[in-house]
């Protein structure tokens, strides 16, 4: 019975890891199903090749069932994107991805990391309040829906 449980456990987690250039495609496709306006394999083959940037990818497999992307620059990191595939969300995998990502950057010497969420996305406005991050700024109707964007904070210590 424990030989079991330990391979549901292990098969119902997702494997993070760095991102690499190959990804672009992959990420391409979630980033397009996640927003209004996806970003292109090409926008995300320029962000990888940028030194600044960092990602990690959460996958099962050869599926990439979601990642995140970030630019460090003197000491602060901003999140650009988050996104789990439709098929993975709700299932907590968001918070993993988030994690291992904050360890990295505070590891590179990031003191501080910021983000832009619509303030209707209520999942991720809690995934990122329970990860410790804090409101610091509003943008009225930022986004082309009208939807003001939080802009949200997280020393890193």
């Amino acid at each position: 019975m424990m030989g079991f449980m330990n391979r549901l456990l292990t098969r119902s987690a997702p494997v993070v890891a760095e991102a690499r250039q190959a990804d672009a495609g992959a990420f391409a496709a979630l980033h397009a199903q996640s927003f209004r306006r996806g970003w292109s394999e090409q926008e995300f083959q320029r962000l990888f090749a940028d030194r600044n940037v960092v990602a990690h990818r959460a996958s099962f497999g050869r599926t990439c069932a979601g990642f995140i992307l970030s630019s460090l620059v003197a000491g602060e990191a901003e999140i650009l994107s988050v996104a789990i595939a439709p098929a993975y969300r709700g299932r907590g995998y968001a918070r993993p991805l988030l994690d291992t990502h904050l360890r990295w950057l505070a590891g590179v010497g990031a003191r501080a990391v910021f983000l832009e969420v619509g303030e209707t996305n209520a999942p991720a406005c809690h995934l990122y309040r329970r990860a410790g991050f804090r409101e610091v700024g509003r943008r009225q109707g930022y986004y082309d829906s009208g939807v003001t964007a939080l802009v949200l904070r997280r020393d890193l210590g």
